[in-house]
Parts: structure tokens; sequence; C-alpha cells
């Protein structure tokens, strides 16, 4: 979770908090008229309707779920936007080799609720099984048709792992088309923010502290960026002893270890959500190495003995 300060002379600052995509969403706007600023949130909010529409799968007309029952049958025609997106999607998952992949969703999830009840972790060949559908390399685009194939019947894409920061950083997108010059949108901790505070001054983001959400363990200043953080703090299940989280490597079919949070700063919110679970999956030292070698990308990691490691272009106070 990434949280907000609450800003200096709030009489200036307008927000509207509500439940979009299943997530708290807060979208904040900096002027002097509120009522202004209230028909620019409310576009926000439109836009973000907008995509959940699109994207959902708890929708059966959905564009998503349309793919996901052709399955292993037929390519199934799609908006550009959708078709943009998926690619953009396996872009991200070659870069992190795999760690982030929207085939995700064809998880045999009976084997993990993450609750009480689990005791004991399956066998590796179960585990590997469960997992035996997930490959992004097996999503065919078809970029002049408009069309989207996933080739093994049964697979499934889903886009948890990268739709609310597209949301967000569209949303920024029409707030800014539509005079905002100042503002920031939250979509349950995955935030960007662009302009300033009313008195000038960058926003301040804090990162929260695993063993306390509320509490951030560190502040920063930014403008023009975005913020994302995965953390096993929210859903985990203890094993012999052993903290396992909720995400699962989609190689190994096992939940990972050893990471309590990642938060990734960059200046797009949609990478920044799509980057913090694959560096969660791949460890702190290849996911350092991965965020070291991309432009622009910066990283926070907390390991399970609190320890804080970071890529080279970041500065905490």
């Amino acid at each position: 979770m990434t949280v907000l300060e609450k800003p200096v002379l709030t009489s200036f600052v307008h927000k509207k908090i509500l439940k979009l995509m299943g997530n708290r969403f807060e979208i904040t706007v900096v002027s002097e008229n509120e009522e202004w600023a209230n028909v620019r949130i409310e576009e926000a909010i439109a836009e973000i309707r907008r995509i959940e529409k699109l994207l959902t799968t708890f929708s059966e007309d959905s564009q998503t779920n349309l793919i996901n029952r052709n399955a292993g049958m037929a390519p199934v025609r799609v908006d550009s936007e959708v078709i943009e997106l998926i690619d953009r999607s396996k872009r991200i998952s070659a870069i992190t080799q795999g760690a982030f992949d929207i085939t995700y969703g064809s998880i045999d999830k009976r084997l993990w609720n993450f609750d009480t009840s689990m005791s004991s972790l399956p066998d590796k060949e179960t585990a590997k099984r469960s997992v035996h559908l997930i490959n992004y390399q097996n999503v065919i685009l078809d970029k002049e048709e408009k069309t989207v194939f996933l080739k093994e019947h049964g697979m499934r894409i889903g886009f948890g792992g990268i739709g609310k920061g597209y949301a967000a950083e569209r949303a920024k997108y029409i707030l800014q088309q539509n005079g905002v010059e100042s503002g920031i949108v939250n979509a349950a901790g995955d935030l960007t923010a662009w302009g300033c505070q009313p008195d000038g001054k960058e926003w301040t983001i804090g990162i929260a502290d695993p063993d306390s959400a509320r509490h951030p363990f560190s502040y920063f200043s930014v403008s023009g960026m975005a913020v994302a953080t995965s953390g096993n703090y929210e859903k985990y299940v203890m094993i012999g002893g052993k903290k396992y989280s909720h995400t699962i490597d989609p190689k190994t079919g096992l939940p990972v270890r050893g990471i309590k949070s990642v938060t990734i700063i960059c200046p797009n919110a949609e990478i920044a959500d799509a980057m913090a679970t694959p560096v969660t999956i791949m460890g702190i030292k290849a996911g350092l190495d991965m965020v070291n070698q991309i432009k622009g990308l910066a990283c926070i990691i907390i390991d399970d003995n609190n320890i804080i490691h970071t890529s080279k272009n970041i500065n905490l106070r």
C-alpha cells in the first residue's frame, strides 16, 4: 500500500473516494473552484468505469471474458485499446522473464485459499501442474484483424496485475486534457501524481510499513511520477512457522517467500503497477538487477528480515 500525506491548504484540494474495479479509488484535484473540480473528478470516474466494463472478469459480456470463453477454439475481435494493452503486457512478460503474465488467470485456484484452513503446501509436481496453462507466448495477437486468440483450451487472461495502473493513467490523461494542472489518482495504493500542492510543494508520498500498513516507514516527494506497492502483509498464510505470500510463482506454482513488499516508482502508473509483483517473484537480486537496467524505473524492497534494499537511483529519507 502506498499512502498519501494530507496536503496543506485543503480548501483548494478536492477529492472523491469510491469503489471502482473492486478497489478503493481516490481522485484528487487542486483548484480554487470546487464545482469545476467536482465536474473534472466525475469525468475521470466515467473513464475508469469505461475501462472496468472493458476489462472485468465479473461481467459475462466483457471483452476479457469473451476471449477466455473462446480459448483453444477461435480468435476474438476486440477494441484496439485491448489489443494494445495485451501487447504491452506481453512485452512486460518478456522483460520479466514471465514473472508478469496476464494468463495468470489460468492457475488452478483449488490449491490456494490462503486462509486459516490452509495447513500445508501442495507437493512440487502438483503445484507445477496447477500453472501449466500460464504462458503469455500462447496469447496470439493479430493487430490487423484486431483479434486475440488463446491457444490452449482452459487458458484465461486477466488484468489484475496491470488494470488499476492503466485505469489510473487514463484517468490522469482525462483530467489533464480537461485542464487539471495538479492532482492525484490513487487506485488502491497504485497512484500517479502530477503538478503541486496548493503551497507549490511537490506531493509527499509515504511507503507503508509492511508490519503496520497504515503507518509509513519512509516518505519522498513526487511530481509527474507514479508509485505502486505490492506486499504480502494483506494476504498470506503461515505454515510450519514460515510466512508464504499469496503471490504464486508462475513457473513453480508455489508461493513466493523472502520479500514483504516491493514499491516501484516511475513516470507511468501502468508500468509501476505491472512491475511490482514480478520483482517480488524474481527475488531481491534478480529484481534489482532488472530494475537497475531500465531507465526511469526505481524500486524499494523490504525483505522478511525488515532489511531495506533499493535500486541505485533511490534516496530515502
